[in-house]
């Protein structure tokens, strides 16, 4: 998926997303904790995810997430 494609389905305006998205990828800018719910909505990931320092860990919430999205079907 694109940044412009993620940040379109995020909310953001077409006009502004690839740019936006590229800032937020690159610590230029920090996205606020509403628009981080929405991404991982997008991406069917936990929000903590993006808050992980440690590699193991994201996994785990990864892992997790999808475990709970199975629980759904």
């Amino acid at each position: 998926m694109t940044q412009e494609t993620l940040g379109i389905l995020a909310g953001l305006d077409e006009q502004v997303a690839s740019a936006r998205m590229s800032q937020y990828e690159n610590a230029v800018h920090t996205p606020d904790f509403n628009f981080i719910r929405k991404i991982a909505k997008v991406l069917k990931i936990p929000t903590a995810y993006f808050y992980c320092e440690e590699d193991e860990l994201a996994q785990v919430i990864v892992s997790h997430g999808k475990a709970k999205q199975g629980d759904m079907r």
